[in-house]
């Protein structure tokens, strides 16, 4: 039986991400739904955190799991725990599966907004392997994207990317075609991450239940 994992999104773009995400995985037995609020891409106050948290859970009552793509209001998910299904911040995952194995850990964010929000989820993701995590923007990024210039924008990641030490993961989920521009070393991304993250919350509430 299909996993259905729903997603919420601050920006249209990124639901293709997650859908050519779920695609690469084998078996096909995974759908993913799409909800956006662009309105909500802005440092978060404590009302839109639990409109936020409000919406998760109603969509939890559909869904096998669901996952919350945008950074800067990820703290959302922490209240929304007491939804019927598995409420994942896809960035949290990312974090995870970057920190796993120890070692040193680059990171590289472009929204200015998410700063402090990434390197509290990678922090205590490395408090618990060991790793070395250190947290770089990326010039003018942010700039790029918000003026709709996607190509420039995933080139000056890519230009970030090259060259760093270690495992690098790329923190917001809008970075992620960045990827595809380093082939000699492809650093992680929030689309792939938090999908498989998603399908396994998903299967084992499925079995608890």
């Amino acid at each position: 039986m299909a996993l259905t994992i729903a997603c919420l999104h601050t920006g249209a773009s990124n639901a293709a991400l997650f859908d050519a995400a779920a695609a690469a995985l084998p078996g096909g037995a995974l759908r993913l739904t799409h909800e956006c609020r662009p309105e909500w891409l802005r440092t978060p106050d404590a009302a839109l955190l639990e409109e936020v948290a409000a919406l998760l859970r109603a969509m939890a009552q559909g869904a096998d799991a669901v996952l919350l793509t945008c950074s800067t209001i990820g703290e959302a998910v922490e209240r929304a725990q007491d939804a019927p299904r598995p409420v994942l911040r896809a960035d949290a995952a990312l974090a995870a599966a970057a920190a796993r194995s120890g070692g040193e850990v680059t990171v590289l964010y472009a929204a200015p907004s998410t700063r402090a929000s990434t390197w509290k989820l990678f922090s205590e993701a490395a408090a618990q392997t060991g790793a070395d995590v250190g947290l770089y923007g990326v010039p003018g990024a942010w700039a790029l994207f918000q003026e709709g210039k996607f190509e420039e924008y995933h080139a000056a990641i890519a230009q970030a990317a090259r060259g760093r030490r270690g495992r690098v993961a790329l923190a917001q989920a809008s970075m992620a075609p960045a990827a595809a521009l380093l082939p000699e070393a492809p650093p992680l991304t929030v689309p792939g991450t938090a999908v498989m993250a998603a399908a396994r919350a998903a299967l084992q509430h499925r079995k608890m239940g």
